[in-house]
Formats: C-alpha cells, sequence, structure tokens
C-alpha cells in the first residue's frame, strides 16, 4: 500500500472539505438578515417566533432573497400577466349556450337640428340612425366633437391626447363604406373617446402618468381594434387618474362639468366628464374597484362594468391581473349595450376571457322579475336617501317583485390586499428603480407609498385572502340563485368591493341629484355573464325617469 498516496488522498480530501466548508461560512457570514431583522418583521406580519426558530430561518430567508435578486434580472413589462389565473365561476354554474339576435330599441323620429352641435347630447342610437339615413356624415360629427374637445376639453382637463388625424381617416372611411351601401351597424360613424391606457398605435399611451407620459406602444388594444372593425371613430385619448388612481393626472386634475370646483372622480376621469360634457358620444373606461361607477356618478353618466372575462384586457395597462374590468360609459343604458355588443368576447390572447353571447333584448316583463335590493343599505343612507328610496319606488311602478337581501357576511374590506399586491407587481420596477418618486401624488394614501407597504404581503397571505375571496363568490351565488339582479346605493356598504372581487356585472346610472346641484347614481348589478337582463332592466327605470336627459353648462 502507497502510505504517500493515501496520505495524499486525506489532504486533498481535507482541503475540499476545508474550501466548502469556508466557503460555505464566508456565505453565512455575508448573510446580511439577522435575528433582530426577523423579530422586526414578525410585527410587521403578525406573528411571533421563538429565537431558536428565528436563528434556524436565517439561512433560508437568505437564499430567498437571492431567489428574489436573480428573479429580477427578468425583464417583466406591464403588459406580461401571471401564469395564475383568477376564476370568478361558482362550483356548478351554468353558461348561457344559446346565440339569439342583438336587438336595439326603434329609433323612433330623430330630427336633424338645426344647429349641429345640438347633437352632441344625442344617444348613439339616435346619432345611428342620423348616420344610417345620411341626414348627418361622420365626418361631421367627428368634427363638431372635435371643436367641443379643443374648446372645453382644456378647462375640463379631459383629454391627454387629441387623435384628429386618425378621426378624420376613419370618419371619411365610414362615410365612404355607407355611400356605398356598406352599414357596418349602430357604431358605424360614432366618435368616442378612450381611457389613455388603451393602447393607440401611433399615439402616446401615457397612463396619466410622469414616467409614462412619452411611452408608445406599438400596437392597438384589443377593443380599440374592435370599436374601428364596428366603424367607431377615435376623437381623442381621455385623462385618468395616475396610474388609475383617481382624478389627478400629470398635467393636473380632471374636472366634473356640473361643478368645475370638483374633480370628477376617477380613474376613468376623462371618459366620464367628457361623456358628460359632450365632447364625445360615448368612451371606455376600466373599473378595478369604482374607476367606471365612481366619475360616472360624479359626472351623470351611465356605466358599465361587464362580468370579470367579458372583455379582453389586451393592450391595456395592467394594474390587478384578477380584478381589471373595461366597459363603456355613455349617456343611455342602450348605448352601453351598443357598444358592449361590439367589444365583448375572447380575442386569441386574453387567457382570461370566456366565450358567452350576449342576447341583449330591450323587451322585458319586469312584474316577471324577482330584483333584490340591500335593504339595509338603503335604511342606513346617510345621504341621497330620497333619490335611492325614489328608485325602489319607480320599480315598484313597473311591477318589479322587490326582495331584500343581504350580502355574505365575511371580511370583504380585508381583502383589498389582493389588489394592493397585484398593483405593487404591476409596478415593481418603478418602486425598485425608484421611479416612483416621480408620481404627481406623494401623500400617505397615493401609489408610491401604496406599493411600498404592499411589498410587506406575504405570499401566504395573499393566497389565504384568494381562499376567502372563492369563498364569497360561492355565496354569492346562493344570493343570485334566488333574484334576477340586484339593487343597490352605489356606495352602499361592501357592495362595491364585493363585486369586483368576485366579477359580477354592474351598470350606473344616475338617479337624481344632490343638494349641491351634482348628479346622484344607482347601481344595478347583474348575475355573472347576465348583462342583457341587467341591462333590459335598467333601460326600463331609466326609461322612467329623465335624470340621464339632463346636461351640464359649460364653461370656455
Amino acid at each position: 500500500m502507497n502510505h504517500r498516496f493515501i496520505s495524499s488522498a486525506v489532504v486533498f480530501a481535507a482541503l475540499t472539505v476545508a474550501i466548502i466548508t469556508g466557503l460555505f461560512s464566508q456565505e453565512k457570514r455575508q448573510n446580511p438578515i439577522t435575528v433582530d431583522n426577523v423579530a422586526g418583521a414578525e410585527k410587521i406580519i403578525g406573528l411571533e417566533f421563538t429565537q431558536a426558530k428565528r436563528d434556524s430561518m436565517l439561512d433560508d430567508l437568505f437564499d430567498q432573497l437571492k431567489n428574489y435578486e436573480n428573479l429580477r434580472k427578468v425583464s417583466l413589462p406591464n403588459g406580461i400577466p401571471p401564469a395564475i389565473l383568477f376564476n370568478p365561476i361558482p362550483a356548478g354554474f351554468q353558461f348561457e349556450k344559446a346565440k339569439k339576435p342583438f336587438k336595439m330599441s326603434p329609433p323612433g323620429k330623430v330630427a336633424m337640428p338645426k344647429n349641429i352641435e345640438d347633437l352632441a347630447f344625442y344617444s348613439v342610437g339616435q346619432l345611428a340612425e342620423l348616420i344610417r339615413t345620411r341626414n348627418v356624415t361622420s365626418e361631421q360629427l367627428t368634427r363638431m366633437y372635435l371643436e367641443r374637445l379643443k374648446k372645453y376639453g382644456r378647462k375640463l382637463e379631459c383629454v391627454i391626447t387629441l387623435t384628429e388625424d386618425l378621426a378624420l381617416k376613419q370618419a371619411k372611411r365610414a362615410d365612404a363604406e355607407i355611400a356605398r351601401g356598406k352599414y357596418r351597424g349602430p357604431l358605424h360613424g360614432i366618435p368616442y373617446g378612450a381611457k389613455d391606457l388603451l393602447a393607440v398605435r401611433c399615439y402616446k399611451t401615457t397612463w396619466g402618468s410622469v414616467p409614462y407620459q412619452d411611452q408608445v406602444i406599438d400596437q392597438d388594444a384589443t377593443v380599440i381594434k374592435l370599436l374601428e372593425d364596428a366603424g367607431a371613430v377615435l376623437v381623442a385619448k381621455l385623462t385618468m387618474g395616475e396610474l388609475a388612481w383617481g382624478d389627478v393626472w400629470y398635467g393636473g386634475m380632471t374636472r366634473n362639468p356640473w361643478n368645475y370646483n370638483q374633480g370628477s372622480s376617477g380613474s376613468s376621469a376623462g371618459s366620464a366628464s367628457a361623456t358628460a360634457a359632450g365632447l364625445v358620444a360615448f368612451s371606455i373606461g376600466t373599473e378595478t374597484w369604482g374607476s367606471i361607477v365612481s366619475p360616472s356618478t360624479r359626472c351623470g353618466t351611465t356605466g358599465l362594468r361587464p362580468t370579470y372575462g367579458r372583455v379582453s384586457r389586451t393592450g391595456a395597462m395592467a394594474l390587478s391581473w384578477s380584478m381589471d374590468k373595461i366597459g363603456p360609459i355613455c349617456r343611455t343604458v342602450e348605448d352601453c349595450a351598443l357598444v358592449f355588443n361590439a367589444i365583448h368576447g375572447p380575442d386569441a390572447k386574453d387567457q382570461t376571457l370566456y366565450d358567452v353571447p350576449f342576447n341583449y333584448n330591450p323587451k322585458v316583463d319586469v312584474g316577471k322579475l324577482r330584483i333584490g335590493y340591500l335593504k339595509m343599505e338603503f335604511d342606513s343612507a346617510r345621504v341621497n336617501k330620497a333619490s335611492n328610496d325614489s328608485v325602489l319606488a319607480v320599480l315598484r311602478r313597473l311591477g318589479a317583485q322587490l326582495v331584500p337581501i343581504e350580502l355574505p357576511k365575511l371580511p370583504i374590506g380585508d381583502l383589498s390586499i389582493i389588489l394592493r399586491a397585484e398593483a405593487a407587481a404591476a409596478f415593481d420596477e418603478l418602486t425598485r428603480g425608484g421611479k416612483d418618486d416621480l408620481l404627481v401624488r406623494q401623500i400617505k394614501n397615493a401609489w408610491p407609498n401604496a406599493f411600498r407597504t404592499a411589498r410587506f404581503i406575504p405570499a401566504v397571505e395573499y393566497i389565504q385572502a384568494n381562499r376567502v375571496r372563492y369563498l364569497v363568490i360561492q355565496e354569492m351565488q346562493k344570493l343570485m340563485k334566488e333574484i334576477d339582479l340586484y339593487v343597490a346605493p352605489s356606495f352602499g356598504g361592501d357592495n362595491l368591493l364585493l363585486t369586483n372581487l368576485t366579477g359580477h356585472p354592474c351598470i350606473v346610472l344616475p338617479n337624481g341629484f344632490s343638494k349641491e346641484g351634482t348628479p346622484t347614481s344607482i347601481s344595478f348589478i347583474g348575475q355573472l355573464f347576465g348583462e342583457a337582463k341587467l341591462l333590459a332592466v335598467a333601460k326600463a327605470y331609466q326609461d322612467a325617469t329623465d335624470h340621464h336627459l339632463k346636461h351640464p353648462k359649460l364653461e370656455e
């Protein structure tokens, strides 16, 4: 036996062990995480561990930190969704399968006014009839709305970009097609505006935010494409609260046309303001937690928040992948139906979409329906109670069977951590790169601080919140089986957050005016994918009132 060889082998093995041990010790020495750090973090997440358990976690916590650092090297633009998809479908839910022809109300006799600007507040249905019968051209309408956008848009601070060249091109094409007998339908030649989180090729898509104010996305959002296919004319990209919060954006604060001292609320601030002011025939907004309902209430417009999974979000800024929804903001309920009919459905890109028919028919026998109402929220309303109660009175006159209901008793408000965690992920690089300092609003209750604090939401708690969300979905399905739809004060109780979490559709429409002379609203909530019945009932209510026919006096 060669003792020299054995001795060398032992030495080599010892050196190897020493090197590995040394490296491990060096790595351990470089671990910046201490037991005191863990103890401090425990207070943030509401847990408490022993000193021994804290010490045992240090190496794994350091490994996790390295995981984060490596993952952060991968570029993740806002448009990349997570591989986890939210499922709003309750157990045992049955989809409507039969597709029926879309039906709209007869336009009636629509006269062309002497002054074309009087058309500014006509409904989409009325404008469509004038275009179809060639009493007005799309180019004439488009130029009229462009002039109003230039005249009033600056004071209302509701316009980010006029798409004038594109609009005139689309309008002239619409007129040429209609002249040849190629009529695409009720949106053909109708001018509209889009919230500036929807990408439009060759135009800026700013998201209302300083860091993105020169951003150009080289694509058209699916909703923009579908509206172009329907023949609609894009005249403007409209303001939004910065990164979809409120009505403050990098250029100012979007105004309520009923009271210029008020913001228009948000985040679909410009969409609601411009529609209410008659600067567009309709607009496109989005909602995650009230961003269609709130500005529609403030500005007196009618807005549809569709079921989650109804309208493609391809080409739209992501805030919360499991809560974002795109819908129309219009003057009337049926206008919302006309626009929704053009934009709903799969696009082979957004994997959250469902292929479910929209069988709208304005003729509905309200007397055969069970309509729920949130009794506690109606009874306890501190403001606008008379307007709210008047809605129930109108529904009773229409023959509705009103059923008092209560929403599921679960910690709904606490589920807002889902939105905060997803929003922080959507704008992770903004926070890590320090560019959150560029955002306009720097108060505690604004995105920069919300993004930072959301970093401390544990993944376990995010998953647990979504498990509670699952329970809410099942409980809501039990409730909705007993009724056809329900009515609610727009900001009553937990309804707004709850239905945004479950994905139920909502139509918000004016129901009166406050003591200050600004609009108030009521919300109708439908069954999942039940927009057709929801809109028909809301239309029956709206037709029995005249709140939507009143318009603000504008300032130049």
